[in-house]
């Protein structure tokens, strides 16, 4: 299993995003992320942490 749980940092609380994402391309000034269900979210968001180990990609909105 190689999948992550996305979260998005909303006044200092990460919140979940979206589940079991498999997929994440960086973009200027956006992030697109796609899960094993083929849900899709593009937002204008930085990368701020990844815990591979604990399959956790923590995202900060651009202002």
């Amino acid at each position: 299993m190689c999948e992550a749980n996305a979260y998005i940092i909303n006044k200092g609380i990460e919140e979940l995003l979206l589940e079991r994402v498999d997929k994440v391309v960086p973009t200027d000034g956006e992030i697109y992320l796609e899960n094993i269900f083929g849900q899709r979210l593009t937002l204008a968001a930085r990368i701020k942490e990844l815990h591979l180990v604990d399959h956790k990609i923590v995202l900060e909105r651009i202002k």
